[in-house]
C-alpha cells in the first residue's frame, strides 16, 4: 500500500541498513502496519457496542456539541442512577471537582488544590467532556477563555477543570429533567 512505502521509503532516509538487514525490516513494518489496522477495527466495532448500548438508556448528554457516545457513555456510567444526588453540588462533589478551603478567622485563602478523593474516572470523563464542549460552543468557550487569563500558571489545566465544574449543573439538569441542549441552556422535550 501506498503507507507502507511511504514510511518504507522515510525508514531508509533515516537509517542506513545494512542490505541483510532490509527483509526483517519490511517484515517488521508491514506487522506493524497489519497490528494498526487490527487495532483501529477494533476500536471501530467498540464504538459501535458503546452506541448500541447507549441507545437503551434515556440520555441527552449527546446533543451537547462536542459530547460522543464515548465521553456521554462514560459519565452515564459512572454517574449511575442521578437520583442519588441531591444537587449539583452533591454530584460536583462526588466526581471531586471541589477545592480545599483554608481559611482562619477572617482569612480565606484564594489559590487552593483540588480534594484528592471523588471518582477519578467520573473526573476525567467531565474534564475530558469539558475539553470537547470548549471548543464546540460559545458559552464554555468563553468561560474558559476568561479562566485562561485570570493566572499566569498552569492556566490551561485550571481553566478546564473550572469548565467541568461550570458543565455539572448543565450535566445534572439534563440527566435528572431529561432535558435537550440548547446553546443558550437546556429546553425540555
Amino acid at each position: 500500500t501506498q503507507i507502507a512505502k511511504t514510511l518504507k521509503a522515510a525508514a531508509n532516509r533515516a537509517y542506513r541498513l545494512h542490505p541483510d538487514l532490509a527483509e526483517a525490516n519490511d517484515l517488521a513494518l508491514s506487522m506493524t502496519l497489519e497490528n494498526i489496522r487490527f487495532l483501529e477495527s477494533q476500536l471501530k466495532k467498540l464504538d459501535g457496542e458503546i452506541s448500541r448500548q447507549l441507545k437503551a438508556f434515556n440520555q441527552t448528554l449527546t446533543t451537547i456539541p462536542g459530547i460522543g457516545d464515548v465521553l456521554a457513555a462514560g459519565i452515564i456510567a459512572e454517574i449511575g442512577d442521578i437520583k442519588r444526588f441531591n444537587n449539583e453540588a452533591a454530584l460536583a462533589k462526588y466526581a471531586g471537582l471541589i477545592w480545599n478551603k483554608y481559611q482562619s478567622g477572617n482569612f480565606n485563602a484564594q489559590d487552593t488544590s483540588l480534594v484528592k478523593c471523588g471518582d477519578q474516572y467520573l473526573r476525567y470523563y467531565l474534564v475530558e467532556a469539558a475539553n470537547c464542549v470548549r471548543v464546540h460552543t460559545v458559552r464554555f468557550k468563553e468561560y474558559y477563555n476568561k479562566k485562561y487569563r485570570e493566572v499566569p500558571k498552569h492556566q490551561h489545566k485550571r481553566a478546564l477543570v473550572l469548565t467541568a465544574r461550570r458543565l455539572i449543573p448543565l450535566i445534572f439538569a439534563m440527566l435528572s429533567k431529561g432535558q435537550i441542549y440548547q446553546e443558550r441552556g437546556a429546553v425540555s422535550i
